[in-house]
């Protein structure tokens, strides 16, 4: 049971035998702080002394000031701050009474009426004020101030209490999600909804995390990823749809990986990878301007243009290009060159195939140094189960990822619709899986059941908005931008 401290507990028992009740029923609120602010603008105070409005607010207790029969105090709502001015004859003795048992932290509900003090700050004249709440919580002090991270995730009340950065951080995640959500369904796009709880992880190359389920007595995934359900709606006759929603992988915890995240997926019917990649300038460079103001984006060190015509680069031209290989897909060629950078590694761990050589050069050689918004392209089929074959090219596919300073954002593709050459990738996933390889697919056959009655030609794309929203706020780890990361209990 969590250990109250007894003198805050005594304080509660000396409000209620004072007849002022610590937590009460709600009173109505009809204005926000920051409408008191906006309806004074720069009047001066014998024109703000004329306005008959009683403004009502309710805020939380930062600043307090007793001066015998008078006071000052500091509220804080969502909108911002506003200074109350609290004076005996004219909130009454039991008001005042009220006003003196206050503490930093309470919530306090205040009627009144605007003036300004000689200083020229914009406050309220307390007509009314009574406790909305009682914090019996020590605030952290105010001069220090509330700054160790873990403590800040953890107690995420508290960091948005008292961090004006956090709280801003937030909204403008909100806004990020709130204008990827107008994007879409300003181009004709449907929001659905799919299973976070399924039979089969697939859609994504990743470890689940499994629960069961006891009335069907069967074992279930918590959702990797939500691709092969909004492709089936494509199948369905959806030809646009999309999701924002989390998905779950049980790996490892990073300044940019949590096992809890948020994804948004689209599928567009009749469109291939390029248009994705086209349509995703388009949607990364107007949130930038709207979360922002512009599309020149200060990230760390970094100056990053989210304005259109950004990079693009096959990926093996990369890894050439940053480890003086002239052919990565020579198997050989790759394990030597490794060797020379890493002469202790096991060889009998090294890859033994061309993509995931790949893998493994890009992640070592490529991902850091890719700052600027780039588009990867022509990934090897091998690594890419769900992806369509390049024309031209059998050994890669038309896939894209997205970087963006040393970090994957978005990962989209030109979509597998044969459900012949999908069945044989996902038996060579689910051989993987048997050998050994716990990110490896299951094998899907409700989907290939489903691709058999014919998806249109169909490209879609999964874009991290976690990560996104890290971009856009300048927060080097992924826990700044979720409101309850998972961390190790206390």
């Amino acid at each position: 049971m969590y250990a109250f401290d007894d003198t805050r507990l005594e304080k509660l028992d000396a409000l209620r035998e004072a007849g002022i009740e610590p937590y009460p029923k709600a009173l109505p609120v009809h204005h926000t702080l920051a409408d008191v602010v906006a309806a004074a603008g720069e009047l001066p105070d014998e024109d703000l002394q004329g306005i008959e409005t009683v403004f009502t607010v309710a805020g939380r207790l930062r600043f307090k000031n007793e001066m015998g029969k008078a006071g000052f105090a500091r509220l804080q709502d969502p909108s911002g701050r506003l200074q109350v001015y609290v004076k005996k004859n004219v909130v009454g003795p039991e008001n005042f009474a009220a006003w003196k048992k206050l503490d930093l932290g309470d919530l306090v509900h205040v009627s009144g009426r605007l003036m300004r003090t000689r200083t020229g700050e914009v406050t309220l004249k307390a007509t009314a004020l009574r406790l909305n709440a009682k914090c019996i919580a020590s605030l952290p002090d105010k001069h220090k101030g509330f700054t160790d991270g873990e403590q800040r995730q953890r107690m995420r009340y508290l960091d948005l209490m008292m961090n004006d950065a956090t709280r801003e951080t937030f909204r403008r995640r909100a806004a990020i999600v709130r204008g990827t959500r107008d994007f879409f369904e300003a181009r004709g796009f449907m929001e659905v909804e799919t299973p976070m709880l399924q039979t089969l992880a697939g859609g994504a190359a990743a470890r689940p995390f499994v629960t069961h389920h006891n009335a069907l007595d069967l074992d279930l995934f918590l959702r990797i990823a939500p691709e092969l359900f909004l492709k089936r709606l494509v199948v369905g006759g959806f030809e646009r749809v999309f999701e924002i929603n989390r998905n779950f992988r049980n790996e490892g915890i990073s300044l940019k990986h949590n096992p809890e995240f948020t994804m948004l997926e689209f599928y567009w019917a009749h469109a291939t990878y390029l248009q994705l990649m086209d349509l995703t300038e388009e949607l990364v460079a107007g949130l930038a301007v709207q979360a922002t103001g512009k599309s020149a984006v200060a990230y760390g060190e970094h100056q990053l243009d989210f304005s259109t015509g950004w990079r693009r680069a096959r990926m093996d031209e990369l890894i050439a290009e940053a480890t003086g290989l002239t052919d990565p897909w020579d198997v050989h060629a790759c394990r030597a060159r490794w060797l020379e950078d890493h002469p202790d590694a096991a060889v009998e761990e090294l890859p033994t195939t061309s993509g995931k050589w790949f893998e493994l050069l890009f992640d070592a050689y490529v991902e850091a140094s890719l700052i600027q918004p780039t588009f990867v392209t022509a990934f090897p089929t091998e690594i890419s189960p769900l992806s369509r074959r390049n024309d031209v090219e059998p050994r890669i596919v038309d896939r894209f990822e997205l970087f963006c300073v040393g970090r994957e954002i978005a990962n989209g593709f030109t979509e597998l619709n044969d459900p012949v050459d999908q069945a044989a990738r996902f038996a060579a996933q689910a051989d993987a899986k048997a050998a050994g390889d716990d990110e490896a697919m299951f094998f899907d056959h409700d989907y290939v059941r489903a691709l058999s009655y014919g998806m249109p030609p169909t490209a879609g794309e999964g874009i991290g908005i976690d990560r996104l929203v890290m971009l856009l706020t300048d927060q080097a780890s992924i826990r700044e931008v979720i409101l309850f990361p998972t961390l190790r209990p206390e």
